[in-house]
């Protein structure tokens, strides 16, 4: 580790190990603003990864815009620059980016990495959904400098953050991500369907299995899991092959792999408060009975947290 501190986006010493996440938007498949699902939130996937200086985003759902708001407050006449890694071109993961305000400003740089989630690549897809008559201002008359890098590796580095990617199962082309930061790696895992449960409903067989084990190892010894959650286990028989997870699956996953902090993520957009709240104790009641000391938490809006840089950082 680095002796000296970087210098955070507001002036002040920011350790080079000091590594935050805050929850910009949390649920799946369309926004669920509404009386219902305040506490929790009801924009779409997004999240902010700090790492030393480095700022990471995760999927630009509607979440993104307040993000967005933040930065420029935060930064004000300083240059943002910043990496958003995109698992996937479904609306609910790019529908906020063009309410991005940053992107509007030539003095930031915005960097987006994704593999291709489209036939016509993903610069083509990011493009699309800015035309009209969808909306006023194409991606090229954006003002501020972007790129976009269409990813062919599945291992990589963004600055000080290396990063693993993994294809989900989930319909098109879509990854999750494994972040090695100084406080530990981070899983994040927005939409898959886990092969447990599918393989329990006589459906996958030994391919089923051997996914299992694939997916188990790739979040091995995690500090953080982000993974879908949407359902419960009654609510997923209704929807086996749409993509998605149910709550006693991920738990499940997580503790075959000795995850430290598991996240519910993704929450489905009919679902209130109170249904989020009674997955998160039932899913602790789950982790609790099989003897697993595992941190659960319902991922909501605004929670942000930070990673002891002890945990370490193993690639």
């Amino acid at each position: 580790m680095r002796k000296n501190p970087d210098i955070d986006s507001s002036g002040d010493a920011r350790p080079a190990g000091s590594v935050s996440i805050k929850f910009w938007g949390v649920r799946g498949s369309i926004p669920s603003p509404g009386l219902d699902t305040i506490y929790y939130g009801g924009n779409t996937s997004c999240i902010e990864v700090r790492a030393g200086s480095d700022i990471i985003v995760l999927d630009a759902g509607s979440g993104v815009r307040r993000l967005g708001l933040s930065l420029m407050e935060e930064f004000k006449d300083r240059p943002i620059q910043l990496s958003l890694l995109i698992t996937h071109t479904h609306w609910d993961h790019i529908q906020g980016f063009p309410f991005f305000l940053p992107a509007y400003d030539p003095k930031n740089k915005v960097t987006i990495y994704g593999y291709e989630g489209a036939s016509q690549g993903l610069l083509d897809t990011f493009s699309g959904q800015m035309e009209r008559p969808y909306f006023p201002v194409s991606l090229r008359q954006m003002p501020g400098h972007l790129v976009v890098r269409e990813l062919r590796e599945m291992d990589f580095k963004l600055n000080q953050v290396a990063v693993r990617a993994k294809v989900l199962n989930h319909p098109g082309v879509c990854t999750g991500y494994r972040l090695f930061t100084p406080g530990g790696s981070i899983c994040y895992l927005p939409d898959v369907e886990l092969c447990q449960r599918l393989r329990g409903l006589g459906q996958g067989g030994g391919t089923a299995t051997a996914e299992d084990q694939s997916m188990v190892e790739f979040i091995r010894d995690s500090e953080v899991l982000i993974v879908d959650s949407q359902y419960d286990a009654a609510e997923y028989e209704k929807h086996i092959g749409w993509g998605h997870s149910c709550m006693e699956d991920s738990v499940a996953f997580a503790m075959r792999a000795n995850v430290k902090r598991l996240f519910l993520f993704h929450h489905d957009p009919d679902h209130t408060d109170r249904q989020v709240r009674d997955m998160e104790a039932r899913a602790r009641q789950i982790a609790a009975g099989q003897g697993s000391g595992m941190v659960i938490e319902a991922t909501r809006e605004g929670c942000e947290f930070t990673l002891d840089s002890k945990a370490g950082a193993a690639g």
